[in-house]
């Protein structure tokens, strides 16, 4: 049985494809073995002599289903953790993603006049300087200065009205002494 190598090569360039996915008819050999030339290797192509092989099927549905698991926290133990925490994730994603987060609670609580332009640009000044660990930390701090808010403003109207009041028995006495 003569070799095959240049005739594999040829179909191989005409075929626009690797020598491994070239199959060529074991019971045509000595046919294979004459052609010498691209053109008679084209025909021997025609008539199904030599054929390309189909792509090999390379599944994705293991690497899928092991994504999904992961999803649920599979497979994340210490033990497939390669590099420090650090690698994994770094200090400077975790404080975007936290500013991020902050930045757009704020501008949500100034567009529904919840906070004034004021406020917000304390807290916001204060979210830079990192004084607020999460959404929730962020979002009890805005309450309890609006409560604090509340309670001086109550309080105020409360001493304004015993003013007035203490105006107006001053006034009383002193129209009743003359």
């Amino acid at each position: 049985m003569s070799s095959l190598k240049l005739q594999k090569r040829l179909a191989a360039s005409v075929l626009d494809c690797g020598v491994r996915r070239v199959w060529m008819d074991d019971s045509e050999v000595s046919t294979i073995a004459m052609a010498n030339s691209r053109q008679q290797i084209r025909k021997l192509i025609n008539d199904g002599i030599i054929v390309k092989r189909p792509v090999k099927v390379h599944s994705g549905a293991r690497h899928t289903k092991r994504i999904l698991a992961k999803r649920l926290g599979r497979h994340t133990g210490y033990g497939k953790r390669r590099g420090g925490r650090n690698a994994r994730l770094t200090g400077k994603f975790q404080w975007i993603r936290r500013i991020r987060v902050l930045r757009k609670v704020l501008v949500d609580y100034r567009k529904r006049n919840e906070i004034d332009c004021h406020l917000y640009r304390k807290l916001y000044l204060k979210a830079k300087g990192n004084e607020f660990r999460n959404r929730r930390n962020l979002v009890e701090h805005i309450q309890t200065l609006k409560a604090e808010n509340l309670r001086e403003k109550t309080l105020q109207s409360q001493i304004d009205a015993r003013r007035a009041r203490s105006r107006r028995v001053r006034e009383r006495k002193n129209g009743v002494s003359q």
